[in-house]
């Protein structure tokens, strides 16, 4: 079928990182009912846990420069086989002592090293993949990543009341295998390019800030990443407090079965939309998936104790992120150089998490002074400033770039 065969001829190290995805992604329990684990078990209040995530964010500034700079200078298979193993070790022994903020601060250290990594497994992606079938790579990646996770958060749900410990543990040996894989399998780090665009030809000796400067609507993406960043990050932050709000302990298991239901529309919807769609250009996909993402989300407002329309929210809401994603990452390679990819990515890293660490915190505050209907209505304006931005960006992306837009041209002169 037409929407598998998009898959055919990607490299064996791609489908190397896709297994790993799968595996990480299965036992990946605890990540999304982090949250909750914070409200419910710990009893922290909405502000608190924003304020915590601040924090992280603040400490996340240094390292996710290092990773980027790691990234583009440093062996990446190296840089993501270490930095797993620390996440390995952190998550094991976060299941084996008693549930505490120790146990937090060790799943947080976890995360800062997936963070150093970050831009090292990107890059690999695009090192791995031509300009032609990066859409395809990274669909791929994303399609690996929701297939394990089309159970686990419903598992992680259930462990919640009584066995989170099993939970931390499933989590580490999941990543351990991931690793494993890639440490064995992944032999080339790099795949010889049929078509190099201009954009991405290298430039050695150059800074990132003189890319930036040379090619100033980055910036402006950059910007645009940030506010899509914060209003996504609702669907791990403002939307299982909501539940937990209305359910107590209960929310777990339905914010578990939400999540679930993301994985699986992914699984379905990726292939379909990436195949199907693949004509429409990479920053007229983010405009419609941040359209849906803010339609989907902000509906929760309305939505009251509907179980069932909780659902619905979710499939449009996950459509808008299959946009995003396919279009995001394969959008920033294809116009910076490749030797810039991981210090870019990183700053664009910086630019999300210092946008989604404050604006939670007022979020935060919005809930515990006013209510989690005022909080979404601030979700709302910011999903609003985010697609005004996009609308700008797609005005401008054609004039800065217009070499991407070649084939659009040249089959709109033969229609005619």
């Amino acid at each position: 079928m037409k929407f598998l065969n998009q898959y055919k001829n990607l490299s064996k190290e791609i489908y190397v990182l896709f297994f790993g995805r799968i595996v990480t992604s299965m036992g990946s329990l605890i990540w999304p009912i982090m949250t909750l684990i914070l409200k419910n078990k710990l009893g922290y209040s909405a502000t608190t846990i924003a304020t915590i995530d601040m924090v992280l964010a603040i400490i996340q500034l240094p390292l996710v420069m290092v990773g980027g700079k790691l990234a583009d200078s440093v062996n990446r298979k190296k840089i993501i086989v270490c930095c797993d193993m620390v996440t390995v070790i952190c998550y094991f022994i976060s299941g084996l002592i008693p549930l505490s903020f120790i146990s937090v601060a060790l799943f947080y250290i976890a995360g800062l090293f997936a963070t150093i990594e970050g831009p090292s497994y990107d890059a690999l992606v695009a090192d791995l993949s031509d300009s032609d079938n990066r859409e395809q790579a990274y669909s791929l990646q994303y399609l690996g990543m929701n297939l394990g996770l089309v159970l686990a958060p419903t598992l992680g749900g259930l462990l919640f009341e009584n066995y989170l410990w099993l939970a931390f543990i499933v989590t580490s040996v999941a990543t351990f295998s991931s690793t494993l894989l890639i440490l064995i399998f992944i032999k080339k780090l790099s795949v010889e390019k049929k078509h190099v665009s201009e954009y991405e030809e290298k430039k050695e000796g150059v800074g990132i800030f003189e890319i930036l400067r040379e090619r100033k609507i980055l910036i402006l993406y950059m910007a645009v990443s940030g506010f899509c960043a914060l209003v996504y990050s609702e669907f791990n932050y403002l939307l299982p407090l909501h539940i937990e709000n209305l359910y107590a302990a209960k929310g777990a298991t339905i914010f578990g079965l939400l999540t679930s239901t993301n994985a699986i529309v992914v699984v379905v919807g990726t292939p379909l939309i990436t195949t199907f769609l693949s004509k429409i250009i990479d920053v007229r996909k983010f405009l419609i998936g941040e359209v849906l993402i803010v339609t989907g989300l902000v509906s929760y407002t309305f939505s009251g104790r509907i179980i069932s329309l909780y659902f619905v929210l979710m499939t449009v809401f996950t459509l808008g992120e299959i946009f995003c994603t396919i279009a995001s990452a394969p959008y920033m390679t294809r116009r910076v150089p490749s030797t810039h990819w991981g210090r870019v990515n990183s700053a664009i890293n910086i630019v999300c998490g210092a946008v989604t660490s404050i604006g939670n915190i007022y979020i935060g505050k919005m809930v515990d002074v006013y209510g989690y209907k005022h909080a979404w209505i601030l979700v709302a304006a910011v999903g609003f400033v985010a697609i005004t931005l996009l609308v700008v960006l797609n005005a401008l992306d054609k004039k800065s770039f217009p070499l991407l837009y070649k084939s659009d041209e040249e089959s709109g002169t033969a229609e005619s």
